[in-house]
């Protein structure tokens, strides 16, 4: 069927539904005529490669040729995360998105797996590979890191876009109590000293929950054994108990209060292009949010690409994609 045509059956159908005697004589508003919900691939296809950083083995997806765009994840997941974005921006591009250090695929060290530790092993990625004139885009955590590695290294980033960042102005929170009922007990359970360990690398909340909860779609099986795979044991759970740790609420921790702090400071100057891709309702971003970054950060494009929680990529990769590749484009 030509587009057109389509489009001229679905005008049909919002007519027939103002106008039911419409509907009985035409035959257009069938079920059959409807666009099938979207289709979320969960097959990873991209080759994975390997560089050592400081001392170990750390993995990373890779597709594509010409300027690198570095994707960067968050808390539980991986670079399978961006496997569906990643085909939009190698047309034309180099697109990497790397396993962080304790997570995906990447090697385990001894590590307390802080904010830190994570820039650290990310720095290190990028000097591994001799990335120059990087297009970062980042997630939750990854945002952050993405955000902070700006800041740090300005005449080595060309853009920045972010989605669901742990970021302000939703943090640092001021205290539990202002994060509302269930942030607060969720937030003081995962920094409890002994709940903290039993519900994360015990139960492994934060795969079998807390991922799981916050996609719009139901994950499928394939996703969820990808999830699952690189926290099999207690032991390999240790860098997720510890990025909720991380989350700086109350003052505490000191270093990432501090950091988001510099980072709130640095949107205000920031020179490179940014973009801000956002869903409803979102979860740390939502769209209230928004206007707080306009105001903001003075080279800012924002994208909404629908209904969402927290991980877009498993409900709108090609509207994120292409959101993406037109703001490369553009900037």
């Amino acid at each position: 069927m030509k587009p057109f045509s389509r489009y001229l059956l679905v005008l049909a159908c919002i007519v027939a539904a103002a106008c039911p005697a419409a509907a009985q004589t035409s035959g257009a508003c069938r079920s059959s005529q409807k666009l099938p919900p979207p289709v979320v691939p969960e097959t990873l296809t991209i080759p994975r490669k390997w560089v050592d950083v400081l001392g170990s083995r750390m993995s990373y997806l890779e597709i594509g040729e010409g300027e690198p765009v570095l994707f960067l994840h968050g808390n539980p997941t991986s670079a399978y995360l961006w496997r569906n974005v990643m085909p939009h921006v190698a047309k034309g591009h180099r697109a990497i998105a790397i396993d962080l250090i304790g997570m995906g695929n990447s090697a385990k060290p001894g590590i307390d797996y802080s904010f830190e530790d994570h820039y650290r092993y990310v720095s290190g990625f990028i000097s591994a590979l001799g990335l120059e004139n990087l297009t970062l885009v980042g997630h939750d955590w990854g945002a952050t890191l993405a955000w902070e590695y700006a800041r740090r290294n300005p005449a080595g980033v060309k853009r920045l876009a972010f989605m669901e960042g742990v970021l302000p102005p939703a943090f640092p929170a001021p205290s539990f109590e202002a994060m509302g009922p269930e942030m607060e007990k969720m937030f003081r359970a995962f920094k409890d000293p002994l709940e903290g360990p039993r519900i994360v690398m015990d139960e492994n909340m934060f795969v079998e929950q807390v991922l799981p909860g916050f996609v719009n779609r139901t994950l499928g099986e394939e996703a969820m054994r990808a999830y699952r795979a690189p926290f099999l044991s207690r032991d390999d759970r240790k860098p997720i108990l510890a990025w909720p740790r991380e989350v700086p609420i109350g003052g505490e921790p000191a270093a990432t209060t501090e950091l988001l702090g510099k980072l709130s400071e640095y949107m205000k100057t920031i020179e490179l292009p940014v973009l801000l891709i956002y869903a409803e309702p979102g979860a740390v971003v939502p769209p209230t949010s928004v206007a707080w970054y306009v105001d903001r950060i003075s080279h800012l494009e924002t994208n909404f690409v629908g209904q969402g929680f927290h991980y877009l990529q498993e409900d709108h990769p090609d509207a994120i994609g292409r959101a993406i590749v037109d703001w490369m484009r553009r900037n």
